[in-house]
């Protein structure tokens, strides 16, 4: 996701159906709220899932947590699109659970279980820390010059290339089997392995269609091919979904409130790269929504975006769920269906709450085996990968840029692959450092303010 401000074809009209302040019949309005329900709502799952199944969360309490990552993303979205106050960027921002917190999140967690913490207290920690740091983030959002000067499209490359390569080993287990799999010695069985391909191939070939609607949701469609292969090999048991409620109300702070320095610290690299996602995303909604890319208008819907983006990250940690972020797939829907309406924007937000309070939902979510989730996490956690490269791409990469490319990408890779090089450090050290994207990110943005600049000619 890079920042489009700059490219002078977003400065000409786009033809829209529906503007931004219009608002359709509702015929049009669901069937738009649909086509942006199908682009985001596997994203949105995907986190918690990923989180729980890597921590050995129980049944229960993942389908919760599943839950309120949809309820959250929904009233993060109301918020962006409807703009009370200094919240939002009032466009059409859809905002869900975000990938990028993924790798420290579950690293930290995994460290906790193996001191001897519960599940639940470990969970609580996570949900503290996340609602600290967000408010680093609201921070941010009022310095927003100052943080674009210092963390540059060099920086935030390297950081969003080294988010998306950390996660495909998360990846590739999820293929396999998942971790319960590597434990039973039944990992990458030709069972789970004929699952995961099915899915990938069918997300590949659906993307060379020339449907623009059929690639928007070939996720959602492989994943659907996916379960019912593992339906017809037997796979799924619905047999607790009967003794679900049908609605479920919030738990606010469920788990008790904890904290833990060696996740903060890694969390302030992600959430600052966030913000300059969201910065690029909403400039780029902005922008196919004819509306101003530069001026006070924009600066106010930059700076209400980002705020409203750590706003969405502190409820999530309260109603017991992951950050959210700004999401740039919907961008291309806006652009696909041309219609730019905020209030498109608020019937995906009621949708996606009312999802979020039907516990059956997430049930149904999680019988999912997860290689058929693993099947689609390696396409989206490339598309991270690849995303980090497209704003590279974007960069001069001359002598100086390079060296803090390669520098930063040989240490925050090396301490992911090789975690016993921090093991004589002070701990408090070996905890920040031990997420490779902490590290990455923190050598990139020392070496870019110690390393004088190049002369452009």
């Amino acid at each position: 996701m890079h920042d489009t401000a700059s490219d002078s074809e977003q400065h000409r009209p786009i033809s829209l159906l529906y503007g931004l302040e219009d608002r359709p019949r509702l015929p049009a309005l669901l069937l738009v709220a649909i086509q942006h329900l199908m682009a985001i709502i596997v994203p949105i799952i995907t986190p918690a899932l990923l989180i729980c199944q890597a921590l050995q969360v129980p049944a229960h309490d993942t389908g919760m947590i599943i839950s309120m990552s949809l309820l959250v993303s929904g009233l993060a979205t109301f918020v962006q699109c409807w703009r009370p106050g200094p919240l939002g960027s009032g466009l059409l921002t859809v905002q869900g659970t975000s990938f990028n917190f993924l790798g420290p999140i579950i690293g930290a967690g995994t460290a906790m279980l193996q001191g001897g913490a519960s599940v639940a207290g470990v969970l609580g920690a996570i949900f503290g820390t996340l609602m600290v740091g967000s408010f680093v983030e609201m921070g941010l959002s009022r310095i927003l010059p100052l943080l674009r000067r210092v963390i540059t499209p060099l920086v935030t490359g390297i950081v969003v290339l080294l988010i998306g390569l950390t996660l495909i080993r998360v990846g590739l287990i999820s293929m396999g089997g998942g971790q319960a799999a590597l434990d039973s010695d039944t990992f990458a069985t030709q069972r789970n392995l004929l699952l995961s391909g099915t899915v990938l191939a069918v997300i590949v070939l659906l993307n060379r269609s020339r449907s623009p609607w059929v690639r928007t949701g070939a996720i959602i469609i492989a994943l659907l091919v996916g379960y019912v292969l593992a339906a017809w090999q037997g796979r799924l048991s619905f047999d607790g979904l009967a003794q679900q409620p049908l609605w479920q109300w919030p738990l606010p702070l469920h788990y008790g409130l904890g904290f833990s320095w060696s996740l903060f610290v890694p969390l302030l690299v992600i959430y600052v790269v966030t913000s300059l996602e969201a910065i690029g995303d909403i400039t780029a909604t902005s922008a196919i929504s004819n509306e101003p890319v530069e001026g006070d208008s924009w600066m106010r819907r930059i700076r209400g975006g980002v705020l409203a983006n750590g706003f969405g990250s502190l409820v999530a940690g309260a109603l017991n769920s992951f950050p959210s972020s700004t999401f740039a797939q919907n961008n291309g829907v806006i652009q696909l269906t041309g219609v730019a309406s905020r209030y498109v924007g608020m019937c995906v937000a009621l949708m996606l709450v009312v999802l979020g309070l039907l516990p059956p939902v997430a049930g149904v979510i999680q019988q999912m085996p997860e290689p058929v989730l693993g099947g689609a996490t390696i396409v989206m956690f490339g598309s991270v990968a690849a995303a980090g490269i497209n704003i590279l791409a974007g960069v001069r990469l001359d002598r100086r840029a390079l060296l803090i490319l390669a520098v930063s990408l040989a240490m925050g890779l090396g301490v992911a692959q090789v975690p016993q090089f921090l093991q004589h450090l002070p701990e408090m050290i070996a905890n920040v450092l031990s997420s490779g994207v902490a590290t990455g990110g923190l050598t990139a943005m020392v070496l870019n303010l110690l390393l004088p600049q190049e002369d452009a000619g």
